[in-house]
């Protein structure tokens, strides 16, 4: 049994004006209580929030004895973090400032300071009394609610002044119930596609992020060229035709329904999910040899990790557990005979330097990640000896290991279990 959380973020209805100008005040005095510590925290070198709380705690009291005590024991949870991670960032020598700058806001609070009041509203403890504000859920919060998440104690709020609403960050909780695997199947994420191996089988499905990357870059560049002309670079417009362009949306679409799919052939099967581990930031360092620009922003833009990431949220909240095995060499080393794979210019399918076998790479990529995770000399690979190459195109749920079994994206987006997308009459190859 594992403990999971998950943040959600819901917008409330446009506030009154006397509640709107009671919270703007409320967020002054947190703001200002926040940047009195900070300072205080960094001249007396006080990195702990219990000492920060001891020293400070009374002073606050005196300094805003309308407002809830508790504002002053979150706000020196709050400076406590941001000094810890400024002297961070000095260590690293990322940042020559004396003080770190307080220059976004979200006020914590804490089970005293804020209540639900049913499912669509809550209840805020300010120095006025407590004042209600109505919500608008969206689709993410009843999701929890509808599956039995129940919503923590501690929460955030953040102003919006603009639309003269407010952000309420809140925190779900379950205990989830992790199965001992049956099996394994192994993912390779990569830039275009995600191969998954899966008794036996690798399916590639097509994501298009590619396609969607060049093609927002190619929008954004023609956006800047036109506005920069009329109104200067940085101008206001620009910015506001930069932020209707929708690249971030559908690139987390396409993560989350993927993710969908693979947990749920592994929760299915009762199968364990393996995957790469491709440590920090792994776009940074690909990049230090590429000069390339436009090979560069795709490969920033890739998301590797960020597609990794979904697909092991979603299995930690079915109880789904993952693995991580080494990345390097997956798809240069043949399993059977650990000899190099020697490929065309370009070409997907390479040859064992020793054995002859002829092996697609996501083929070989996968099946190496899941003998580097649960082990063995590669014995297992003999039963997924390639047949020769003869150019013919692949069934979808074919068994011949030299090609995958692709699957395009309009046909996969349509379903949510693998067997629908197999069955699926107009599923086509690559």
């Amino acid at each position: 049994m594992v403990k999971v959380a998950r943040t959600v973020v819901v917008r409330s209805q446009p506030l009154p004006r006397k509640v709107f100008l009671i919270l703007c005040e409320l967020i002054a005095m947190y703001r200002n209580m926040v940047e009195q510590l900070v300072i205080h925290a960094i001249e007396n070198d006080v990195r702990s929030f219990v000492k920060l709380k001891a020293s400070r705690y009374s002073y606050l009291r005196e300094l805003y004895p309308s407002l809830p005590s508790h504002y002053a024991y979150t706000a020196c949870q709050d400076a406590s973090i941001r000094v810890k991670s400024f002297h961070k960032l000095k260590r690293m020598g990322r940042t020559d400032r004396r003080y770190p700058s307080v220059n976004k806001i979200s006020v914590w609070l804490d089970d005293h300071l804020w209540r639900m009041d049913g499912l669509t509203s809550i209840r805020i403890a300010t120095h006025r009394g407590w004042i209600r504000v109505e919500l608008e859920p969206n689709k993410l919060y009843w999701k929890y609610v509808n599956r039995g998440w129940r919503i923590a104690s501690e929460a955030k709020l953040k102003l919006d002044r603009k639309s003269r609403r407010i952000e309420i960050i809140l925190v779900f909780k379950k205990d989830v119930e992790v199965y001992k695997p049956r099996g394994y199947i192994s993912v390779d994420v990569n830039e275009n596609s995600i191969a998954v191996l899966v008794d036996g089988i690798v399916y590639i499905f097509e994501t298009g992020l590619k396609d969607i990357t060049l093609g927002y870059y190619y929008r954004r560049k023609s956006v800047q060229e036109k506005y920069d002309k009329i109104y200067g670079p940085g101008s206001r417009i620009e910015k506001r035709v930069m932020g209707k362009l929708r690249e971030r949306g559908k690139k987390r679409d396409i993560r989350f329904k993927i993710a969908n799919i693979v947990v749920g052939i592994a929760r299915e099967k009762q199968y364990a999910i393996i995957m790469e581990n491709l440590g920090k930031e792994p776009a940074k360092r690909m990049l230090n040899r590429i000069k390339d620009p436009q090979l560069r922003h795709r490969i920033y833009q890739s998301s590797l990790k960020g597609t990794q990431k979904t697909i092991a949220l979603e299995a930690e909240e079915n109880g789904v557990p993952t693995l991580y095995g080494n990345p390097r060499g997956t798809s240069s080393e043949c399993p059977i005979h650990r000899a190099k794979i020697v490929y065309g210019n370009g070409s997907r399918i390479g040859v064992c330097s020793v054995g002859g076998e002829k092996w697609h790479r996501e083929v070989v990529g996968t099946l190496n990640l899941l003998l580097r995770v649960v082990g063995g000399d590669g014995s297992a690979a003999l039963s997924l000896r390639p047949q020769p190459v003869d150019g013919s195109p692949m069934p979808l749920g074919s068994t011949a290991t030299h090609e995958p079994t692709w699957i395009a994206r309009e046909t996969w987006v349509r379903w949510k279990s693998l067997e629908a997308i197999l069955n699926y009459p107009l599923g086509t190859n690559g």
